[in-house]
């Protein structure tokens, strides 16, 4: 018989050591600090901000005569001042509106046609394409929007007005240049368009190709892949993309200030020229504006900015409970 040599194997650390050799290094601890360290800068950070334009805010809100959220009137170098966000926050919802409403159809389709439809050496030169659009500046965005949007325009007003002006909304009471919310939505629409795009497109790579190959085997076709297998997958990361347009939208300042032609009444005649938004009227008015009328611009400011927070919280709240609802059902 053969005889056998014993093999030493060294005993196996306990679990205790094992667990402290392998947090104890240099580099974990560092990366540790770091991220806990950002994430506690970008607390103190909102924190700050919230806190100052919560103060300038009370100082305007206190002295305003009128009633600061159902007010037309921005006069805050009246003697007494007057000026509230009614106008404000109708526009920027409104185009925000429009804007989301055009772009996203429109980005999921070309985030699907690059990730599942376009051959290879198409889908590279599209995606890079669309990615440098989304860093083309705002202002660029609003002269060419000014200088060539609003003019080409006008023939779309007129058409909206004379078929479907009986819906009210794209009833074109008033002769101008297409200066109007409609306008900008369509402006938002292009200039959020590569950020929702690019996002969804990130999304759909992702989707497991099990999933896509297990339709195919069972009979399905394209369209069906996408719709049981890819959308269903990347509905949250669609919700995401589509909430980070949106904040941009929101906040968007000098494309819409260099499109729009500012007016402080409210109509939801979207083709008539006139409107105003939080940050177009920021803008506009802050350079002339005296150190109360700051105070005012700013009060403006925190209502914007109490607004993008929670679209932001919503979007999460959203997303928590699909994932919650999707772990349910697997």
């Amino acid at each position: 018989m053969a005889s056998t040599t014993p093999i030493d194997i060294p005993p196996a650390p306990p679990a205790r050591q094992q667990r402290a050799g392998s947090t104890g290094r240099a580099g974990d601890k560092i990366f540790l600090g770091l991220s806990r360290g950002s994430g506690i800068l970008l607390l103190v950070i909102m924190a700050s901000i919230a806190v100052f334009l919560s103060y300038r805010a009370a100082i305007a809100i206190s002295k305003d005569e009128a009633n600061f959220f159902t007010t037309f009137d921005w006069n805050p170098a009246g003697d007494p001042p007057v000026f509230g966000i009614a106008v404000l926050l109708f526009g920027t919802v409104v185009s925000s509106i429009i804007a989301m409403v055009i772009a996203v159809p429109i980005a999921v389709g070309i985030a699907l046609f690059i990730s599942h439809y376009a051959p290879r050496k198409l889908a590279a030169p599209i995606a890079y394409v669309v990615d440098l659009l989304a860093a083309v500046p705002s202002i660029v965005y609003g002269i060419w929007g000014a200088l060539v949007l609003v003019p080409y325009l006008e023939g779309l007003n007129l058409w909206l007005d004379q078929f479907f002006g009986w819906t009210y909304i794209f009833e074109k009471t008033e002769v101008g240049v297409a200066r109007s919310l409609f306008t900008v939505g369509i402006l938002l629409a292009i200039m959020i368009l590569p950020i929702v795009t690019s996002v969804s497109r990130e999304v759909f790579l992702q989707v497991p190709k099990m999933n896509e190959e297990a339709a195919l085997a069972l009979g399905a076709t394209r369209w069906e892949v996408i719709r049981l297998s890819v959308l269903p997958f990347g509905r949250s990361g669609i919700i995401s993309a589509s909430m980070l347009g949106l904040g941009r939208a929101l906040g968007e300042t000098m494309a819409v200030a260099t499109v729009l032609s500012p007016s402080f009444l409210i109509s939801l005649h979207v083709l008539n020229p006139g409107g105003g938004t939080f940050a177009q009227n920021i803008a506009a008015k802050f350079g002339e504006a005296d150190a109360f009328g700051r105070d005012a611009l700013i009060a403006s400011g925190l209502v914007l900015f109490v607004l993008t927070l929670l679209v932001n919280g919503a979007a999460r709240l959203i997303i928590a409970r699909r994932k919650e609802y999707s772990g349910a059902n697997a």
